[in-house]
């Protein structure tokens, strides 16, 4: 009667996955974080599929916009490769959950070995038995386990969203410090060539040594500012290259005639606007109610787990006297203590935990939405004054130095208006780039585009 066990053995093993080596050596670390292929990114690129983002096609010869780096960012960053592992892990548990308990399987053989044996042959028994408890929850499980899978595909959009309008930013700073850089250059070479005339005047007795200094001065100011500049520049092509995922200093070009943000955003949407439809737009509130149906099943499992276990069973035996049965068994447990009132009551809180925290994000984002927006109008408004204060200090700078030439103004007062101007100049650009902060910072919170197409 070894037969069947045998049958039975060979087909449990026939089933059984196989181990395949997967090393984590420099070799898999240099082929994994070495320079991405631009070809394939070029395809994958027109063949993303993102509910926030879509195709494009970029051309790297060009250079890259803010959205070109958006939908880069997405596809090649290796932190969202990472992310994205967890889609086999809830698809793993997908598969759990809808796996049956495999039944058990009985042999057994006595052999008459001593005694009055005339007669008798040997004894065996064959035996079945199945947990049946589990199909009364099945079902909830699959459910949980499928908004479960839901929810961590949503939560990587999200993330992927995130990274994406980081990439997005990072552009929009690059531009905006090489205008910074542009500016203050362009001032220091002109006080550089003033520097020089000052020099011969003072040489042939024109001018003192008071006034060389002043110059100087102004010179070192500037030069200092463009090497302030230029190491915040290279830091920020450092950020682009690591949201990318590039190797450092990859130097990727970014297209000309990008504009600011506000200058492409004509109309600023209001916070009633933000907020309409905003729990089936935005990705982390979808993925946090994919979260709160999956706890609803789970709790409802819980609930049908508390039913007391019940295996069903076969039976097929001989005895020594070679008498033959057949027969079935139920077993049933009495729930006189676990009744799994502590796995309810653990799902019942975490319910509760998730409904409160999706209560909460709605709050936390219409409170910045608003936050945001105020900001907004606040930076413009600066932005403006700030743009008039320059158009005024360039009519006094030219006055200044007509003054100056005309032997009516010193160098010292001449220069401190440069400076000035200089500085209203880059405060100006630098308010643009808070406002192009504050503009990504409310796409983020909105869930969607808002920033104007224009050259992005």
């Amino acid at each position: 009667m070894t037969k069947p066990f045998c049958i039975v053995l060979l087909i449990a093993l026939c089933g059984c996955a196989t181990y395949q080596p997967k090393p984590l050596d420099e070799r898999a670390v240099s082929q994994t974080l070495s320079s991405p292929n631009l070809a394939s990114i070029r395809i994958k690129a027109e063949e993303i599929k993102h509910p926030l983002l879509k195709p494009r096609n970029i051309d790297f010869g060009v250079g890259i916009s803010a959205q070109d780096a958006a939908v880069i960012a997405v596809i090649t960053n290796p932190v969202l490769r990472a992310e994205r592992d967890r889609k086999g892990l809830a698809r793993a548990q997908l598969l759990q959950a809808g796996i049956l308990p495999n039944p058990a399987f009985s042999y057994s053989l006595d052999v008459p070995t001593g005694g009055s044996d005339q007669g008798t042959v040997n004894a065996y028994g064959l035996g079945l038995d199945w947990d049946i408890k589990s199909l009364l929850s099945r079902s909830a499980r699959v459910e949980a386990a499928r908004a479960g899978a839901a929810q961590v595909d949503l939560g990587i959009a999200w993330e992927e969203w995130q990274a994406a309008e980081s990439a997005k930013l990072s552009v929009y700073k690059i531009i905006m410090l090489e205008k910074q850089l542009s500016v203050a250059q362009t001032d220091g070479k002109e006080l550089r060539k003033n520097l020089a005339a000052i020099e011969k005047a003072v040489g042939e007795g024109n001018m003192t040594i008071v006034d060389l200094d002043a110059v100087d001065a102004a010179v070192r100011r500037a030069h200092a500012t463009v090497l302030d500049i230029r190491q915040k520049l290279e830091q920020e092509r450092l950020a682009l290259d690591r949201i990318l995922g590039f190797p450092p200093s990859s130097n990727v070009q970014i297209k000309t005639g990008i504009t600011s943000p506000g200058a492409k955003t004509k109309t600023l949407p209001s916070l009633r606007d933000i907020m309409k439809g905003l729990p089936g737009r935005r990705l982390d509130l979808l993925a946090l109610r994919q979260g709160y149906l999956s706890q609803e099943a789970r709790l409802r499992a819980a609930v049908r787990a508390q039913f007391p276990d019940i295996s069903i069973g076969f039976s097929h035996a001989r005895d020594t006297t070679n008498v033959i049965t057949t027969g079935f068994s139920v077993s049933i447990g009495l729930p006189f203590f676990d009744r799994n009132q502590g796995k309810i009551a653990i799902e019942k809180a975490s319910r509760r935990q998730l409904y409160d925290e999706y209560m909460n994000r709605v709050f936390q984002v219409r409170a910045d939405a608003a936050d945001i927006l105020a900001n907004i109008r606040a930076v413009e408004g600066r932005i403006d004054a700030a743009n008039s204060a320059v158009r005024v200090l360039e009519k006094l700078v030219r006055t200044s130095y007509n003054g100056f030439l005309e032997g009516n103004i010193d160098v010292l007062s001449y220069y401190n208006e440069v400076d000035r101007l200089t500085s209203r100049r880059l405060d100006a650009l630098k308010l643009e780039q808070d406002l192009a902060d504050l503009y990504v910072a409310l796409e983020i919170a909105a869930g969607e585009h808002i920033i104007g197409s224009g050259s992005q």
